[in-house]
Order: C-alpha cells, then sequence, then structure tokens
C-alpha cells in the first residue's frame, strides 16, 4: 500500500494525524529533503509498525538515494541500542555508572556514509521517539553547535511525533477485534 493511501485510511479518530502529514510533510519548508525523508525512515524504524515503515521506505526510494535511507536506518538502529543504555544512567541514581566505559560499538556515528548534520538530526528524533532525553540533550546540543537552528529540530521532532502517533493508530486498529455482522 502507497503512503498516502495507508494515510488515508487512518480511521476517522486520527484525522490530526492526516491533516498533519499533508502539512508537515507535504508542506515543509524547513527541513531539505534528505532531513525530511531520512527522519521519516529513521521514526518509522524506531516506531516498528511494518506497514507504515515499508510505506515510508518506498516512497522515500523516490526522494533520496539509497546512501540517504541506509544512513537513515543506521540512525535508528544505534539509537535502539543507545537510548536504553543512556535512558539508564539518566534513570540510575547511581552515579558511577556514568563513570565506566560503555564498551559499545557505535561505528555507525561517524561511518554512516551521509551527512554528519543530518544523521544527528536522525539520532534526535529517534531519541524523542525512544524517550531518552540524555541522547536528546546530546545530540541537540551538537547540533545548535553546528547552527542548525530550534526551527529545523523541531520540524523533525513534529514529524517523529506524527509518525509515532500514526504507528500507534495502525498497531491498535490491527489488534482491534472484528465483529460478525
Amino acid at each position: 500500500m502507497s503512503l498516502d493511501a495507508l494515510i488515508e485510511s487512518l480511521p476517522e479518530y486520527a484525522k490530526d494525524f492526516r491533516l498533519n502529514w499533508s502539512s508537515l510533510v507535504g508542506q515543509n519548508t524547513e527541513l531539505t529533503e534528505n532531513q525530511k525523508w531520512g527522519t521519516l525512515v529513521a521514526t518509522a524504524h524506531a516506531a516498528r509498525n511494518p506497514r507504515l515503515y515499508a510505506a515510508v521506505l518506498e516512497e522515500a526510494a523516490q526522494h533520496v538515494t539509497p546512501e540517504v535511507i541506509n544512513a537513515a536506518k543506521g540512525a535508528a538502529a544505534i539509537m535502539g541500542m543507545n537510548n536504553i543504555y543512556y535512558r539508564f544512567h539518566h534513570l540510575s541514581s547511581n552515579e558511577k555508572y556514568a563513570t565506566l566505559p560503555a564498551r559499545l560499538r557505535m561505528n555507525i556515528i561517524r561511518a554512516h556514509g551521509g551527512d554528519q548534520l543530518d544523521f544527528e538530526l536522525w539520532c534526535t528524533a529517534v531519541s524523542a521517539v525512544n524517550g531518552c532525553g540524555s541522547c536528546v540533550d546530546s545530540h541537540e546540543h551538537v547540533l545548535r553547535q553546528k547552527g542548525i537552528t530550534e526551527e529545523v529540530i523541531l520540524q523533525a521532532v513534529r514529524l517523529a511525533s506524527i509518525v509515532h502517533g500514526i504507528a500507534v493508530v495502525l498497531d491498535a486498529e490491527a489488534a482491534t477485534p472484528t465483529t460478525a455482522a
């Protein structure tokens, strides 16, 4: 199913998602195409809904290169690990954990083959989806130091919130039992 058809198939109670999708994806001005579609790929990956992820990948392939898509997937994958690890640091009151080495390989952060600032933006958006304040703060700080505006960062987070909301609706609807007529 195409991405547009999937968005249009959302139930009436999720009409806001259709409206937000139209304005945030269709009329976006803050993000480049790579930033927009990379954010959509990375956050759909993080949101874990197979139908949404497949539709986003199919549509993204029409707008950006395979390298951008793979870098966005890499951002989602590494944040899937890092968000758990660093969220543990944040949630634990034991300060010693922050002094110990992570001992986790994170090579993709430097060797993803895409634009470094776009990758940081995608990591920020995925960290918002995954609820890791430490990672949101760290990646947002790097973006701001490199001159990315709050408007650009917030636009990526808006996209992340819409993608996540759509995934939640699709998951709930798939789990809803159908009644016999």
